[in-house]
C-alpha cells in the first residue's frame, strides 16, 4: 500500500478513487505513567511515557485506516493526515485519514 501526503504519485495516474478513508483510536492516559510523567516535566526534556503513547496511538489509527483502504480495494492513500482533539480530560483521539484510490497499473 503506497501512502503519500501529496494529491498524486509521480510517475503513476489514478485509475479510481473510493474516497475517505480513516482509522480512529482513543487513549487514555495512564496512572502510573502520569507519575512518571509529572516528575518529567518538573526536570525539562523528553516525556518518554508520553512518546510511547502518541506513537502507539498513530500506528493503531494508520492501520485502521489502511485495513479501511484495503477493504475498498485501494492500493494508495492520497493526501495522508493525522488529526488529534482531546476527548477528555486524560484520553485523546488520533485519526489517520486521507484519500483511498486504486492506481493504474504501469
Amino acid at each position: 500500500m503506497i501512502v503519500v501526503t501529496t494529491d498524486g504519485v509521480p510517475g503513476r495516474e489514478v485509475e479510481e478513487v473510493f474516497g475517505l478513508v480513516r482509522g480512529t483510536t482513543v487513549r487514555a492516559r495512564h496512572l502510573g505513567r502520569d507519575i512518571s510523567a509529572m516528575f518529567r516535566t518538573m526536570v525539562g526534556g523528553e516525556v518518554p511515557e508520553y512518546t510511547k503513547l502518541v506513537a502507539e496511538s498513530r500506528e493503531q489509527a494508520l492501520d485502521r485506516m489502511l485495513d479501511e483502504a484495503r477493504a475498498q480495494g485501494a492500493d494508495a492513500v492520497l493526501c495522508f493526515r493525522f488529526a488529534t482533539a482531546e476527548v477528555a480530560k486524560s484520553a485523546a483521539e488520533v485519526v489517520a485519514y486521507g484519500t483511498a484510490v486504486k492506481l493504474r497499473e504501469d
